[in-house]
């Protein structure tokens, strides 16, 4: 690889970022897109959210789109440089975390970390959804059917898939 290759940064990034993904990857995806899309310059918005979309489209875990941020800036090695990066820190440090809580499984400091973190992976995956959200409302119509969907989602009962196939065929006619 020569000094212009983007792999040491991806898995500088992405080795940092791990650690932080307490939640998932959607927990630390607003950290992701600064690094991706405002520091490095990677992607663009549209881009950022258009690979999460793809990779939440697609089966398998949330954080296949750290594997797609990879593979659009440096291809297979970056998908895989990524990927590994992203997965390898964490496995490592649930395993160890994994032996030490379960040991202190009714000590009282357990129950006061574990609550603490519940609204703590919220509020990280919420900065996702707004992250997402700047990111696909490209235009007045698409910023209003972003609005209207998360109100809806959030009011009712409805499948986000209903919203999913709304926005299709919005986009399909070129409202959105």
């Amino acid at each position: 690889m020569n000094d212009d290759s983007p792999i040491t940064p991806l898995i500088l990034h992405f080795l940092a970022i791990s650690l932080l993904a307490i939640g998932g990857a959607n927990a630390v995806l607003p950290e992701i897109h600064r690094q991706v899309v405002d520091v490095e310059g990677w992607m663009t918005n549209a881009q950022f959210a258009q690979t999460y979309a793809i990779a939440q489209s697609a089966p398998g875990p949330n954080m296949l789109v750290v594997t797609l941020i990879g593979w659009h800036v440096a291809g297979v090695w970056g998908a895989l440089a990524t990927t590994l990066a992203m997965c390898g820190p964490t496995c490592v440090l649930a395993y160890v975390v994994g032996g030490i809580w379960h040991r202190f499984r009714e000590a009282r400091w357990r129950r006061i970390v574990q609550g603490a973190l519940i609204p703590l992976a919220i509020g990280l995956i919420s900065a996702s959804g707004v992250v997402l959200a700047m990111g696909a409302a490209r235009s007045v119509p698409t910023a209003m059917f972003t609005a209207v969907t998360v109100v809806v989602l959030y009011a009712t009962r409805i499948s986000p898939l209903w919203m999913m196939a709304l926005g299709a065929i919005l986009g399909a006619l070129g409202l959105v």
